[in-house]
């Protein structure tokens, strides 16, 4: 570890120590210390789906909805194999180290991400908002109606070398046309988003009143620290709020070389699960 790692950590575990509220915003280098793939390029993409290398298709070509009408066997391989493996994974421990840090504050601690996996709920996270919807939620693909409703007795039978979905898939129980994940994908002007949207405004009331006896909005009469993981940049959703929601108080953790706004904070350049047990380790028990 170089000098200017721990120099970083430590600066870092000076902003989490004079905190009294906690933004955590999250993208999809969360989930890689839990064993879940990573998208970024398509050749990681591909690494993790060799059926899909062998197709010569990408992430952004298998996540449109499109293929839910022209050809929702090959729809269903892609979405149906990701729903099984978010339920097999379990949260690696950093998961813990955030809940943990959270739970003593004041003013608590929102979650804000663009993973659709689940994991922060499955890590016993209350307030979660998820800004591109979620896999464990379905909807209707014309959509027949307004409603969302769990997956939960959804299971998909994936052929693991077409990376085709075996009959029955998921149907509408209103209407009996083809369901869909409750997930905003590229290109989709059907995606149902009250669901996420109703999260989204609380987590705005939260940063904006004075919630949990603490005075005023998060950057005037506390002092929230907004903890940004594993975002990227193709998609700057998650980096836009940190950066928005800090106040100069971010701390930004990703092993990629990224910079920062000058004066927003400090830049941790590890891994989600190694940057938080560092950090953890640095903190008063």
């Amino acid at each position: 570890m170089s000098t200017q790692i721990p120099d970083a950590l430590d600066r870092a575990a000076t902003l989490l120590g004079a905190a009294d509220a906690l933004l955590v915003c999250a993208g999809a280098g969360m989930g890689v210390d839990s064993g879940l793939p990573d998208f970024r390029g398509d050749t990681g993409f591909w690494q993790a789906y060799p059926p899909y290398a062998r197709l010569r298709l990408s992430f952004a070509r298998l996540a449109d909805p499109i293929h839910f009408g022209a050809d929702p066997t090959l729809a269903w391989g892609f979405y149906g194999h990701r729903l099984g493996l978010y339920r097999a994974t379990v949260p690696h421990a950093g998961f813990d180290v955030l809940r943990r840090w959270g739970a003593r504050l004041p003013g608590g601690m929102w979650v804000f991400t663009s993973n659709v996996d689940g994991q922060f709920q499955r890590a016993g996270f209350a307030d979660v908002a998820e800004v591109h919807g979620s896999i464990h939620h379905l909807q209707c693909t014309v959509p027949c109606g307004a409603e969302v409703w769990p997956a939960d007795d959804v299971h998909v039978d994936v052929d693991p070398e077409t990376m085709r979905a075996r009959e029955p898939l998921p149907r509408c129980p209103r209407c009996d046309a083809l369901a869909r994940p409750n997930i905003l994908m590229f290109g989709d002007w059907n995606w149902l988003g009250a669901r996420s949207e109703r999260a989204l405004r609380a987590c705005s009331a939260w940063l904006d009143g004075p919630e949990h006896g603490l005075d005023g909005p998060a950057g005037a009469g506390r002092r929230l620290v907004v903890v940004e993981i594993g975002a990227g940049t193709a998609v700057p959703t998650v980096r836009r709020m940190a950066e928005s929601a800090a106040g100069g108080r971010l701390i930004r953790v990703n092993p990629a070389p990224g910079g920062l706004p000058p004066g927003s904070g400090v830049s941790v350049p590890l891994g989600a699960l190694a940057a938080l047990t560092e950090l953890d380790a640095r903190l008063p028990a």
